[in-house]
């Protein structure tokens, strides 16, 4: 079943990318005035996706903080938060500034300008979608180790994280972030397919939705693999030709051979550390 939703999580993420900026070319892009179009549909995508994150958190991700919500109660309460991010994102769109000169070059440039208020949101849920699946991935095994030992060898189902685990997983992250993320962000970034604001959007909300769905029913998958797939969901609507293929098939090939070399590294420890210490 993990297997299974690992390998469908890209799939998933590309669909819904595709869907998302099919829907943008056909209500901004594909308009006689892009720029007006942009101004009324951006607050509506702000406000669908924090319906999406705000929706799935209410109802599978506070429980452990003792608030549990039913589907109903989770649902009724988003609503009142996307309508108060479709009017700050009304607001800030009335607020940009946008300069017609700009468009000579590149007749979208305003509405990538409009789009780009949108990231900063689609960003930090894509953000909080890594922190709920990603991260916990990570601190998984230490948190298991560490219940373990305080509890003198037994492993309960179910037992409270210490707080010093979390901020260990949290520190990795950014530290892993600070020195390699930059190759990660120049290949999803512009190695695969050219992005922009507006495809950027649809590629990291169909990420964080997916994601986060994975982790409110508790599935392990890789949020870089998604959003992968969702950046190729992207390339596709555009065109085949707009993928870079070469890139595509390393990471492809790279998703492959990361399995098994998990799986023998892994045993390759252990016995090492049981032939050591034992």
């Amino acid at each position: 079943y993990i297997a299974l939703s690992w390998l469908l999580s890209p799939v998933l993420g590309g669909i819904i990318s595709y869907a998302l900026f099919r829907s943008v070319q056909h209500f901004i892009f594909n308009k006689p005035d892009p720029i007006s179009s942009a101004k009324k549909a951006v607050p509506y995508y702000m406000m669908i996706s924090g319906w999406v994150v705000t929706m799935v958190t209410l109802d599978q991700g506070i429980k452990n903080l003792g608030l549990d919500l039913s589907f109903m109660k989770s649902f009724l309460y988003s609503i009142p938060v996307s309508i108060l991010l479709y009017f700050i994102g009304r607001w800030a769109v009335q607020r940009l500034k946008l300069d017609p000169k700009a468009d000579k070059n590149f007749h979208f440039t305003n509405v990538e300008r409009i789009f780009g208020i949108l990231m900063i949101f689609t960003g930090c849920a894509m953000a909080f979608a890594h922190g709920s699946n990603d991260v916990a991935n990570a601190i998984g095994p230490v948190a298991a180790i560490a219940q373990a030992v305080s509890n003198h060898g037994d492993i309960l189902k179910s037992s409270p994280i210490p707080l010093w685990v979390l901020l260990l997983g949290s520190l990795g992250i950014v530290s892993g972030l600070v020195m390699y993320g930059h190759k990660v962000i120049a290949t999803i970034g512009s190695g695969i397919t050219e992005l922009t604001p507006s495809r950027g959007f649809s590629a990291t909300l169909s990420a964080a939705a997916t994601v986060v769905l994975a982790s409110g029913a508790g599935l392990p998958i890789s949020t870089t693999h998604t959003l992968v797939g969702a950046v190729l969901g992207i390339g596709l609507a555009k065109g085949v030709h707009a993928l870079n293929l070469s890139v595509i098939g390393t990471i492809l090939i790279s998703w492959i051979i990361t399995l098994p070399a998990g799986a023998i590294l892994s045993i390759i420890f252990f016995e090492g550390l049981r032939w050591i210490l034992l």
